[in-house]
């Protein structure tokens, strides 16, 4: 049996990377799970993965920018399986530039999708959970979310605010059944990070390969880490065994502290 057999999950970010990890290992833990991303191939093949699982999955095709979007991607989830226990905002973007080279249109950007998103899909799934006396909620932040780090302040404040909602919304929900905890990795292995390391090395004039033997070097545990394990707390955090958890932000990182 699995931790989280018989629920059902909304998975914002589900076409790639961290968000794709934690829907297939929601799917192998027994969820049924509502596959969210803009991508309608890769959540194509997302599903397929999580229906050779065992479970129920389908895709709702959504720009978490578009409130309409985001209350009809719940409202789909919920006609489709059957209700609505635990929702991950995992969609996210990034961009890099020093501070004086970057744009309202940069910050506009990272806000709208890094916590607008989160925000218009919370408001459409927390009244379902609060009358059912149960819910999950698990926020996909960074690092960038608790420290500073240089070249990328846009994405800092989006993760910073990401942060914020985080424990706003569950000290107003924790004594409704209702769990809001936000996971804030250090590097992980996908094509985000790819992203990074390149806009580095335009930023800094370095090559690729130092940037990488950096990044590597940098965490206690000598590696950057894997979506997988990314993955493995949002299952805890999503399962009962976490109901007295609640408004915090876990640093899975690998040791380090970005300065």
């Amino acid at each position: 049996m699995g931790s989280l057999d018989g629920r059902v999950a909304v998975v914002s970010g589900a076409s790639r990377g961290i968000g794709r990890s934690i829907a297939t290992a929601f799917a192998a833990q027994g969820a049924d799970v509502c596959l969210l991303a803009t991508n309608e191939t890769l959540l194509a093949e997302v599903q397929q993965e999580c229906e050779q699982l065992g479970v129920r999955a389908v895709t709702q095709p959504t720009d978490v920018t578009d409130p309409d979007q985001c209350r009809r991607a719940i409202a789909a989830a919920k006609d489709a399986l059957g209700g609505l226990d635990i929702l991950v905002n995992g969609a996210s973007v990034y961009t890099a530039d020093p501070f004086l080279e970057s744009t309202l249109a940069d910050f506009q950007r990272m806000m709208d999708v890094n916590v607008y998103g989160a925000v218009q899909l919370t408001q459409a799934a927390l009244p379902g959970m609060i009358a059912q006396g149960y819910g999950r909620i698990v926020n996909i932040s960074s690092t960038a979310g608790k420290w500073a780090s240089r070249n990328r302040s846009a994405y800092l404040v989006s993760k910073h605010a990401l942060v914020g909602l985080t424990r706003a919304v569950a000290i107003e929900t924790a004594r409704q059944g209702v769990t809001v905890n936000a996971i804030c990795p250090g590097p992980v292995q996908t094509d985000m990070l790819d992203e990074l390391v390149a806009a580095r090395a335009r930023i800094e004039n370095a090559p690729l390969d130092a940037i990488w033997a950096e990044l590597r070097s940098g965490p206690a545990i000598g590696r950057v880490l894997q979506p997988a394990e990314v993955a493995t707390l949002a299952v805890y955090l999503a399962s009962e065994q976490a109901g007295g958890m609640t408004g915090q932000s876990l640093a899975l990182d690998g040791g380090i502290l970005f300065t």
